[in-house]
């Protein structure tokens, strides 16, 4: 987390030209597993740095510095939702850096606490608690005279209230006060927050950085990665990582392109213990390439099956496919809530299998 990735050496920049006339608040706002967490971690500790002030990157020798590694700076605050906090004290020290483990470390011992009493299982969600807890923080003086940064991620976690107590502080910023909201999703934040933050856009890197960034990580076949994890470089890294439902999704590909023989039962019992959320992203990036086959002879996600692709779009109506894809789109949004998840790979399973083979009708 000390250094930038390479693709961020614009946004960078961007900042800095910022700097001069900083905002209250910053929405960070881009594609999930681009390193966003990272540069708003670095943009942070660079404000807070006593040499550098926001200027250019920490200094890392500083007391400051040395405060921010440790995760006992007075004027750092750091939001997340208790389910977040423990995924990063439990991943790889490679996709969750040493310093970014000192700040959650604390949350993810209270989740746990609070789980033990409550025997409830972490929030997914940033709760209006933590954002009133903020008061205090807002209302010290800063140490020296310098800047306060709170920093929230994803902005999207926070719940109804919790937006709403945070509106009433962006409404009246304190003084050398900076809120980063870091966002995947903006568009589900509430449009009064939204305008009042200067938004920074994250760009999804080349894929000729994303490629050379995970060869130099030692990992093979790095296209293949990326077009599994929709080209976020740090997502592809981590899935490799963790060798993450490898196997579930082999064969799903091996099932899914055969639709006029695969059993839809048997796959479903096979997924079954498979996050419904991932399968719902296999599924819409296939159906991404299909439609792009249609209509532009190209794939983008699946190249190693472009001709086999091309032949299965090569029959199915346009309208079908558009009309299947908003299905997906609302059996993501049920996949969120309990449910039984080989009930809902059934549906989707069917509905698709219905769709390909209707074409041949």
């Amino acid at each position: 987390m000390n250094e930038l990735y390479a693709w961020q050496d614009e946004l960078w920049q961007r900042w800095i030209g910022l700097h001069a006339r900083l905002p209250h608040a910053i929405l960070l706002k881009g594609p999930q597993g681009i390193g966003k967490l990272n540069f708003a971690m670095n943009l942070a500790r660079s404000l807070l740095c006593k040499k550098s002030l926001g200027s250019k990157l920490a200094c890392q020798d500083c007391t400051y510095c040395h405060w921010f590694e440790q995760g006992t700076h007075p004027d750092f605050r750091l939001l997340l939702s208790g389910a977040q906090s423990i995924e990063m004290q439990e991943s790889s020290d490679s996709q969750a850096s040493l310093i970014l483990k000192s700040w959650t470390k604390r949350i993810a011992e209270e989740v746990l606490d609070e789980q033990q009493k409550k025997g409830k299982k972490p929030s997914k969600e940033i709760s209006v608690h933590q954002v009133r807890s903020l008061a205090n923080f807002i209302n010290l003086s800063t140490h020296q005279g310098g800047h306060r940064v709170v920093l929230i991620h994803p902005a999207e976690a926070m719940n109804a209230n919790a937006a709403n107590a945070l509106l009433k502080t962006l409404e009246e910023p304190p003084d050398r006060m900076l809120i980063i909201l870091v966002s995947h999703k903006p568009q589900q934040l509430l449009p009064t927050i939204v305008s009042r933050c200067l938004t920074l856009a994250a760009p999804m890197p080349s894929l000729e950085a994303s490629s050379t960034w995970l060869q130099q990580q030692k990992y093979a076949n790095p296209v293949a990665m990326l077009a599994r994890a929709g080209f976020a470089p740090l997502l592809a890294a981590s899935l490799a990582e963790e060798a993450i439902e490898e196997g579930e999704y082999n064969l799903f590909l091996q099932e899914i392109r055969q639709p006029a023989k695969f059993d839809v039962f048997a796959l479903a019992e096979q997924l079954q213990r498979t996050e419904p959320l991932h399968v719902i992203h296999w599924l819409q990036q296939w159906c991404y390439d299909l439609g792009s086959a249609k209509l532009t002879g190209k794939v983008r996600y699946h190249d190693h099956l472009n001709d086999l692709i091309k032949k299965l779009s090569s029959n199915i109506a346009m309208f079908d496919l558009l009309r299947y894809q908003n299905e997906l789109i609302i059996a993501k949004r049920e996949a969120l809530h309990p449910l039984n998840p080989k009930l809902l790979f059934e549906s989707i399973l069917l509905s698709y299998r219905h769709m390909m083979l209707g074409a041949d009708r």
